[in-house]
């Protein structure tokens, strides 16, 4: 598919019909640890949000192939699909939208008060550059993030071999093998009302 013919935005992930997958990275100490017993340590700090990208590779632009310090560790997180979707459902978008919001006064009121927070930044190839479409970030704090961390979670996977496979395959010049190793993340079907309050 020509990414250029991409809706700008759409929630694309890794998913089944019960779960979808997400990515964060972290400090081997949290994320090893996280991986093996498939919840994340009491060093895990619950009262700070948390970002979850559904997208592979806005990971890796964030985390430099997992290479940055404190993201060495990447983890992929299937976390169960509804409560993805409560999330989306009861998230406000974390820039101010006139069209959307009203004033700016209601804009931070409805921020405050959601669980969960809604980013949209520009999706990216394997060689990590923009591309004209955007990937979802989603920030949990408070209940979601409890609920995240206490409920959602199905399973937790290290993927950082294979990050670093791909990354390398890349600098490579393979890059057909390297396209060949991502995940497979399709649209996910959403209710267009869900999307409508939070498209930018």
């Amino acid at each position: 598919m020509n990414e250029r013919h991409e809706p700008k935005f759409q929630v694309r992930a890794r998913h089944t019909g019960s779960t979808i997958t997400v990515y964060q990275a972290y400090r081997p100490e949290i994320g090893g640890p996280a991986a093996r017993h498939g919840r994340f340590p009491a060093a895990w700090k619950r009262e700070r949000m948390t970002w979850v990208k559904p997208s592979f590779l806005w990971m890796m632009y964030r985390c430099g192939w997992g290479s940055k310090e404190g993201q060495e560790t990447v983890l992929a997180i299937e976390i169960d699909r509804e409560g993805f979707l409560w999330a989306l459902r009861n998230a406000c978008l974390s820039h101010h939208v006139p069209a959307l919001h009203g004033d700016q006064a209601s804009w931070k009121r409805q921020l405050r008060q959601a669980p969960a927070r809604v980013q949209w930044d520009p999706e990216r190839d394997v060689h990590l550059n923009a591309l004209p479409h955007r990937s979802l970030q989603l920030g949990l704090a408070g209940e979601a993030a409890a609920r995240y961390a206490d409920a959602w979670i199905v399973g937790i996977e290290d993927v950082t071999p294979l990050a670093t496979e791909i990354h390398g395959l890349v600098r490579a010049g393979q890059l057909e093998s390297a396209a060949g190793l991502l995940p497979e993340e399709r649209p996910l079907d959403l209710d267009d009302e869900v999307l409508a309050r939070l498209r930018a």
